[in-house]
């Protein structure tokens, strides 16, 4: 491989002849902290809206003096170099002013999801050695009680601090006062149905669900007394290589790791998005992006609120991506740059009233985080006009590693060539050790200034994913065709291997699609006493359709080998397909259900022998 400082390096590997003109492989990235990058943008955008929350704008020079104040107060409770700052909230100012308060405090992020259960709260807890938690007043359901998790969850682990943000804090005025009047009678109106009624539906429009009473100690401050802090935080120095964020992630193992993130991991990959998806022009036009995806998961952290910070964009947020509030705000912010995995997509295109909505300020929009179906692809372009730019990249890759080109060649089923500055190679899926040649699928494997350090503490995991060249083995299968473009096949640990062939779910559900009358479909391994594996398939129908197994099994013999193919019996027709949080199908409870009807088949009795 190449060294970095060859200015031709880009022609030794196959998607130079194919990259596009305004990018150049080899480009030098200026290493930088996260807070540097940060205070060059306060700096160079002061006036200019940096967040607009629900109406309410702050601009950079605001956003910029409130990351002081909390960094000043995090560095008086002794919050510094070497400490742990968890970030538990929904996408809202809090989120960004906690985020970068804590790493100009010294400290480094980790990353949470404000709706886990307690118990999953508390083990990544202990995992990144968190010191203090910031969340948010609010009380979901059961399946998502956010607060409550977290003070449970204090309980569970050595955490000695909760740092309580205030939604109403964080509305327009003339939605604060309202807000809290309403909160304020939630507990008291139980017996007036026709009331409660009304609190319901104002939460709801507004994302929450209740607003929590938070105990007044030590161990807990409010983000509002925070702001109260004077005077500015002691200057802490940090190298480009420390770690900045911890991004939990089930890794190949499917364990919960922390990928600890440099600064550097993070910043270049800033820089790489932005010359990519930019040619890397300045411009006195200010971008709005549009965050709906949670900027707990990499894709949004990097590619939206990261991004739109280092190029002075107005971040525009709502603490959840609900369909119709969402289409509401594109239709009056008139944001340019949005970013969404395919489930979101598919549901813009699907929407029945989509044409109320005015989306033509949309001049860029990102998917990721899943497969993009060829139907949500040419659908949204029918819709809009624009071109669905997918890439490819993991939490342990910050996330940017592959991307189809902004103006270039798009090439139907791949996620597009690496950005700059990135190697990539396919190595043999039984000896990971041996390299495969061009349009051969094969593991992916990645080298480059934005992949991780390592996992958080976990030396002997760390030295799993990386080979003697440094490069990152992601677990995830796919090929490499002849101009340099990418294809991903499916994920190791997901793939099915029936009486030793090897099925991809990937594959099986690209071709399932193809049958009319599919909505969408997830494909999982099956327990099978006499193959070892056998492939299932829950199947999502289009509204209104009705769908028959043995028709669609007839249909994937004429597209698969017998071996992929389902049987009739393990074929299911469902009304809704499980979603990850940030709306990536889920594979997980679909492997579990599986797995107990195999036993279920395995243990029944059996009939009288004859």
């Amino acid at each position: 491989m190449p060294k970095d400082n060859d200015n031709q390096a880009s022609a030794q590997f196959p998607w130079s002849k194919s990259y596009p003109v305004d990018v150049q492989w080899n480009t030098e990235f200026p290493e930088k902290t996260m807070t540097e990058m940060f205070d060059e943008s306060v700096k160079n955008y002061a006036d200019r809206t940096c967040l607009n929350f629900l109406g309410k704008k702050l601009t950079y020079k605001e956003v910029g003096e409130m990351v002081d104040r909390f960094a000043k107060s995090l560095q008086d409770q002794g919050i510094g170099k070497g400490s742990t700052v968890g970030v538990c909230l929904p996408n809202t100012p809090f989120y960004l002013v906690a985020y970068f308060g804590a790493l100009k405090a010294g400290a480094r992020v980790a990353n949470f999801d404000p709706t886990a259960p307690a118990e999953a709260l508390a083990q990544q807890i202990k995992d990144s050695k968190t010191d203090l938690m910031v969340a948010i007043n609010l009380v979901g359901d059961a399946a998502q009680p956010l607060y409550p998790s977290v003070e449970k969850a204090m309980a569970l682990t050595d955490l000695k601090k909760i740092v309580v943000c205030d939604l109403a804090e964080a509305l327009p005025a003339a939605k604060k006062i309202p807000f809290r009047a309403i909160n304020g009678l939630c507990n008291k109106t139980k017996w007036w149905p026709a009331l409660n009624k009304k609190i319901a539906a104002f939460r709801d429009k507004k994302g929450v669900k209740e607003v929590v009473n938070v105990k007044n100690d030590a161990k807990h401050i409010s983000f509002a007394k925070m702001m109260k802090s004077k005077g500015a935080p002691a200057p802490v120095s940090v190298s480009v290589d420390d770690v900045a964020v911890l991004q939990y992630t089930g890794g190949t193992t499917g364990v919960p790791k922390g990928a600890a993130l440099s600064h550097k991991n993070l910043t270049v990959n800033v820089q790489q998005a932005h010359l990519w998806f930019t040619g890397g022009k300045k411009s006195d036009k200010q971008e709005k992006v549009f965050a709906v995806l949670p900027f707990f998961h990499v894709f949004s952290m990097t590619v939206q609120m990261n991004f739109a910070l280092y190029m002075g964009a107005e971040l525009i947020t709502m603490p959840k991506p609900d369909l119709v509030p969402m289409l509401d705000i594109i239709d009056k912010e008139k944001p340019t740059m949005f970013a969404a995995v395919p489930a979101l997509y598919k549901k813009i295109v699907d929407y029945k009233k989509i044409g109320d909505y005015d989306l033509s300020s949309l001049t860029t929009c990102l998917s990721g985080g899943a497969p993009l179906p060829e139907t949500v692809m040419k659908g949204f372009k029918d819709l809009t006009g624009l071109d669905l730019i997918e890439g490819y990249g993991l939490s342990e890759t910050a996330p940017i590693v592959v991307a189809n080109p902004l103006n270039g060649v798009k090439k139907l089923g791949s996620v597009g060539m690496p950005v700059p500055k990135t190697e990539i190679k396919f190595t043999k899926l039984d000896f990971p050790d041996e390299t495969v040649a061009i349009n051969v699928e094969g593991e992916i494997c990645l080298r480059g200034p934005q992949v991780m350090k390592e996992y958080f503490g976990r030396p002997d995991e760390t030295a799993k994913v990386f080979d003697k060249d440094g490069f990152f083995h992601t677990g995830d299968v796919g090929y490499m065709d002849d101009d340099g473009y990418v294809f991903i096949t499916d994920r190791i640990k997901d793939m099915v291997i029936v009486n030793g062939f090897k099925a991809f779910p990937k594959k099986i559900e690209e071709a399932i699609r193809k049958f009319e009358g599919v909505s969408e479909v997830i494909v999982v391994g099956m327990p099978d006493e006499k193959t070892g594996e056998t492939v299932a398939a829950y199947v999502q129908p289009k509204e209104g359709v009705t769908l028959k197994a043995d028709d669609l099994v007839a249909f994937l013999k004429t597209q698969l080998k017998d071996y992929e193919v389902p049987r009739i019996q393990n074929v299911e027709f469902r009304d809704t397909l499980p979603l990850t949080k940030i709306g990536k199908p889920d594979k997980k409870p679909l492997k579990e259900e599986a797995k107990k009807k195999a036993e279920a088949k395995k243990n029944a009795p059996k009939g009288p022998s004859l």
